[in-house]
């Protein structure tokens, strides 16, 4: 054994001297290790100090405000103005035959027989079937009523026979429709009546996101309810509520809005009058808290124009535009990405006649500012047939002002080049363009004025054709409408005249 103490001496010597090697190998490689997390950490603190974020402190100042527990003041005057809507149609129903419930009424309880023809047979009788509910508002101490045109419509459209009004106090009334308009949805009726209460009009173009809204109106023919939300957006179009051809221009609230509300009113915290309740925005029927309100301004103005002519006519400028995208507007060199492109301009129209090019973008109307094609189209159709407004746009980055006379949206045609209506009633001409050529098939090559639109009723419908071009008139070759007009005269007329491809004479009498 003591042979072996020098090699166990020797073994633990060199097994203490490799311990001592790993320990301090393992303290450098801690330390490395510590003083990379140092840096790490010394280089976050740095890096968040020059992040900075801006933050006000300063507490909400609730002092000047007083508390409020009601609005039953600022809806006092507001909500017996809003009134029932429950329009019906008149419905024939034919005769049963011999009913004996009937039969045994008439002999022991006296009810009338029923009425018969010359044949003895029982003629249909009217009942009354109901179209739904909705509301209303009363706006003149008058009995005028504000509500929409679908209130009142039937699924085709068509006006009901009868309506009924019935106001908070269970007063009821008769009403007349005095006009109604399917593209803004808006519909004007009338009662005769006593004491009538009515709301004052608003400036809903004064709205702003956050304002306090109450939605007044019958949901679900409960009677009247009031709702409390805000105005959560204005302004809001492009939601196919009102179909291709309406004028979308909502109002956007959370108050909440139900079956039945349609018509009703949206007031501001002041008791005004500021939208009509329309529609809502929902997968289930139900109220989701996204309703929409026609702005007051605009029904007023439907409303107006119903009571004087019974119609709402809109300018007509004839293009077709799009909105101006960032893109776009870098590409015209305009600063910013707002007015109207005009992308196609419909020859002989009132905008082709002024001048207006595709690619100019429209920027102002009248001197209201133009930031949308959705604006432009909303503005000219606010503006009556006939008048003259000034546009303002932008064509190769150079701004221009040119004077329109603006058209008819419902008779289109009436505005452009080429209405000889005096002459020829119905029918309406203009100079042939490469447009036309190519919409009517005509050769190339031809030259002459080519009828453009002939209505249904006109006394010429039965010789002359949309597509036709009038080559000469009592061989004299007319260049303008005006020149066709002239060469016109009473009694037989020779109308030189080339259609689909043929060439042939007509003979038109006129008075």
């Amino acid at each position: 054994m003591s042979r072996f103490k020098p090699l166990l001496f020797c073994l633990l010597v060199v097994t203490f001297f490799l311990l001592s090697l790993g320990s301090n190998h393992q303290t450098k490689l801690e330390a490395a290790f510590w003083n990379r997390s140092d840096r790490t950490e010394e280089k976050a603190a740095k890096s968040k100090e020059t992040v900075r974020f801006k933050q006000d402190m300063i507490p909400v100042d609730r002092k000047d405000q007083e508390k409020i527990v009601s609005f039953a003041d600022v809806l006092a005057e507001a909500t017996p103005a809003v009134v029932g809507v429950y329009p019906s149609r008149i419905v024939k129903v034919a005769p049963q035959g011999n009913n004996p419930i009937e039969e045994m009424l008439r002999r022991f309880y006296g009810i009338p027989n029923p009425r018969r023809n010359n044949n003895n047979q029982e003629e249909s009788v009217e009942r009354r079937q109901s179209q739904g509910f909705g509301s209303g508002v009363l706006v003149s101490p008058d009995g005028y009523v504000l509500t929409n045109h679908h209130v009142i419509s039937g699924p085709q459209g068509k006006n009901a026979d009868t309506i009924e009004v019935v106001l908070s106090d269970n007063r009821r009334f008769s009403a007349v429709i005095i006009g109604s308009d399917a593209r803004t949805d808006i519909a004007i009726l009338k009662i005769e009546g006593e004491d009538l209460p009515y709301l004052k009009m608003g400036n809903s173009d004064g709205l702003l996101v956050g304002d306090v809204v109450f939605a007044v109106g019958n949901p679900f023919r409960v009677g009247t309810t009031v709702t409390m939300g805000i105005v959560s957006a204005t302004g809001r179009t492009g939601l196919g509520i009102l179909g291709r051809e309406g004028y979308e221009d909502f109002i956007q609230t959370d108050a909440s809005i139900n079956p039945g509300n349609s018509g009703g009113a949206l007031v501001d915290g002041e008791g005004r009058l500021v939208g009509i309740n329309t529609a809502i925005l929902s997968r289930t029927g139900g109220n989701i808290g996204i309703g929409f309100a026609i702005p007051i301004n605009l029904a007023r103005q439907i409303a107006i124009s119903l009571i004087d002519t019974g119609k709402v006519q809109r300018g007509f400028l004839g293009v077709r535009i799009g909105d101006l995208t960032y893109d776009l507007a870098e590409a015209f060199d305009i600063e910013d990405a707002k007015g109207a492109l005009v992308e196609y301009v419909e020859p002989g129209f009132p905008a082709a006649n002024a001048g207006i090019k595709p690619g100019d973008v429209i920027i102002s109307l009248n001197g209201k500012p133009i930031t949308s094609g959705t604006d432009l189209r909303l503005s000219v159709a606010s503006i009556a047939p006939g008048t003259k407004v000034k546009v303002v746009l932008i064509r190769d980055g150079k701004q221009k002002t040119v004077d329109v006379m603006l058209g008819n949206l419902d008779d289109p045609q009436a505005s452009a080049n080429g209405n000889t209506m005096g002459s020829l009633e119905g029918v309406w001409l203009k100079m042939l363009s490469t447009e036309d050529q190519q919409q009517y098939g005509i050769e190339t090559g031809i030259k002459g004025l080519v009828i453009t639109r002939v209505k249904a009723d006109s006394p010429y419908a039965g010789n002359l054709r949309e597509g036709m071009v009038i080559l000469a008139i009592n061989d004299a070759k007319p260049e303008t409408p005006d020149e066709a007009a002239k060469l016109l005269r009473s009694g037989v007329n020779k109308l030189r005249i080339y259609f689909k491809g043929y060439y042939t004479f007509l003979a038109l009498r006129l008075p």
